[in-house]
């Protein structure tokens, strides 16, 4: 059960005829809510209204996402007042909480707002009505609770997006509608959602294995991230899409929105615009036992976990001559990365073992790239397990191993079962999209066989004129019709077009087509390895340290604010003089302690 929150210096009324404290803030979560403050109290002294005193804790009160906050009364101020601002707000008869419900509060609390402004106090109210008709409170058994509509600081008055994921298509969306400069009345109001409350970049969470960079240099919170822009930010995750525009940009003649997002919450979110950016998640039920005994290597708790779970095993062989062995399932970039890092890390102590559909490595990576890497996986003894596929994971709890059957793709191969203490998967992705609720009607987006939107050229959703998709939301073809891969190179590309696209449309300009510019290929092959092969040199291939700091450095350019790149900067210089000056130090003392 959500829970009605009231706070104030002292008490809101108190007993005397005027306000005793300074009211910091009311705030009720969407949804049926109840009562549960022991420290604000209405009415008078014999009738104190406190869910102490009356047993108001236990009253359904419904009322919609609010928040005010008042400076002090002044002196002298008539009674008048808190007997109206408790009129209004708080009744103590359950009829009346029934008849401000919705659109009553709403018309209620600005009929009180005018009051005050009339008395020269300086009240500020931000939230949002529920979306509802009149109620009794026997229709709502415990744990139900009533949808509450987001209302939108200017209203209709500006242009509204809603940008829904805030991975590189989402995030970076909204930075560049932030960037973008905008006519007198037309900077649209953006919402970005996202069920994570950081933004985690990536490519770089190999180095959080590898102990290179800190969590909040490559997953720094969103709130950190927004500070000093006009982008509100829910920590929520969405339920369902309602969009109208398939019926006529207006949408029916009900509402002036284009769509209505829905979400977990219960928190309903009306927009003009709409951004779908969710993102995508790993398939872990294409083979029996994987979502049991295999973890995937997608998101920062993925990492976290990975991480976690290394160092339990590392502590469990400590002083152990047997060594620890990792599997990983599929040999992309994300396997060959991870193969790699794992291997450099456990050194001498353990032994990685990659497993491959193909017969070959990285199969859509440039030659350089590939022929880089297998040279630093052989040089870390890492086995590749080519043109096999995994039928089945289970446990060998007499051993406490986990046994992988293995087939051959060719018959020229033979079965095998091999043995590991722990298995990253890495392959098959499954885009968020496909996931969402549709409440018993056919959903309106036209999706593909992999649940992606279907787009046009400028990125828009076929069908929808006011909805765009990117990333792994988004089917995106090149020239010659083949689909975009879903990488952060693609989405960060899309979300620059994106925000252009939205801000032609708002303001009557055509739309431009999307056109994906390859800039060639990065992958990390440990702490001070890499492989970058930039597609405008054909044919070279940067490798080493050299490979490693250049990475960084396009990747720190990437990073989505000024300031958050400036403190990573600043921290990975940091870090640099002090592993060069430990390197140098070593390098002098065996030159003195001689051959």
């Amino acid at each position: 059960m959500q829970r009605v929150i009231i706070s104030s210096n002292s008490r809101l009324f108190g007993p005397s005829p005027c306000l005793t404290g300074p009211i910091k803030r009311i705030r009720a979560e969407a949804g049926m809510q109840r009562l549960t403050s022991n420290s604000c109290c209405f009415g008078n002294e014999n009738s104190l209204w406190s869910g102490r005193r009356r047993g108001v804790a236990g009253a359904t009160v419904r009322f919609p996402y609010l928040a005010i906050a008042a400076r002090p009364p002044e002196k002298g101020m008539p009674c008048a007042l808190s007997s109206l601002m408790s009129a209004a707000m708080f009744s103590c008869q359950h009829s009346l909480w029934r008849r401000v419900y919705g659109f009553h509060l709403r018309k209620d609390l600005g009929n009180f707002l005018v009051s005050c402004s009339a008395a020269k106090r300086a009240l500020h109210v931000a939230g949002s009505s529920s979306a509802g008709s009149k109620f009794n409170d026997s229709d709502v058994s415990e744990g139900e609770f009533v949808p509450s509509q987001y209302i939108w600081p200017d209203d209709v008055k500006r242009p509204r997006v809603c940008i829904l994921g805030g991975g590189f298509g989402g995030l970076y969306t909204a930075l560049r509608l932030e960037s973008l400069e905008w006519p007198e009345g037309k900077k649209p109001q953006v919402v970005l959602v996202d069920q994570s409350e950081r933004f985690v970049f990536k490519p770089l969470l190999y180095e959080l294995l590898s102990g290179e960079v800190d969590e909040w240099e490559i997953a720094p919170r969103f709130s950190d991230l927004l500070l000093n822009t006009s982008i509100h930010f829910f920590k929520d995750r969405v339920r369902s899409l309602h969009p109208y525009d398939h019926l006529g940009i207006d949408g029916p003649a009900s509402s002036r929105s284009a769509g209505t997002v829905h979400l977990h919450s219960g928190l309903l979110i009306e927009y003009d615009w709409l951004v779908l950016a969710l993102g995508a998640e790993t398939k872990l039920n294409l083979v029996p036992g994987a979502e049991e005994n295999a973890l995937p290597f997608a998101t920062l708790e993925d990492a976290r976990r990975v991480n976690q779970k290394l160092t339990e095993v590392e502590r469990k062989y400590f002083g152990n001559d047997s060594p620890i062995s990792v599997a990983v399932v599929g040999c992309g970039y994300s396997g060959v990365e991870l193969a790699a890092t794992i291997a450099e890390r456990l050194k001498s102590h353990g032994v990685v073992q990659a497993i491959n559909f193909d017969n070959l490595i990285l199969p859509n990576a440039p030659s350089g790239s590939r022929e880089t890497a297998i040279k630093v996986l052989s040089s870390r003894n890492v086995q590749l397990l080519l043109g096999y596929y995994v039928s089945c994971i289970s446990k060998n709890h007499s051993e406490e191993k986990i046994l992988l059957e293995l087939q051959p793709v060719e018959n020229r191969l033979l079965s095998q079962i091999i043995e590991a203490d722990l298995i990253l998967w890495t392959v098959g992705n499954k885009p968020l999209l496909s996931e969402l609720e549709n409440n018993g009607k056919p959903n309106s987006l036209s999706l593909n066989g992999r649940g992606q939107a279907e787009t046009d050229e400028t990125l828009r959703v076929k069908g929808h004129p006011r909805i765009f998709a990117v990333g792994d939301s988004s089917a995106v073809r090149d020239g010659n019709g083949k689909l975009l891969p879903t990488t952060a190179q693609v989405a960060i590309q899309e979300a620059d077009f994106a925000g252009w696209n939205l801000w032609a449309a708002i303001n009557g300009r055509p739309l431009l087509p999307f056109r994906f510019q390859n800039l060639g290929e990065m992958m990390t092959l440990g702490r001070y390895d890499a492989a970058i092969s930039p597609s405008f040199v054909e044919g070279v291939t940067l490798e080493g340290p050299i490979g490693h700091t250049a990475r960084k450095l396009a990747y720190l350019i990437r990073l989505p604010t000024d300031e958050h790149r400036v403190q990573v900067g600043i921290s990975w210089l940091t870090k640099t003089a002090i592993d060069s000056t430990s390197l140098l130090q070593s390098a002098i003392a065996k030159m003195l302690s001689g051959p």
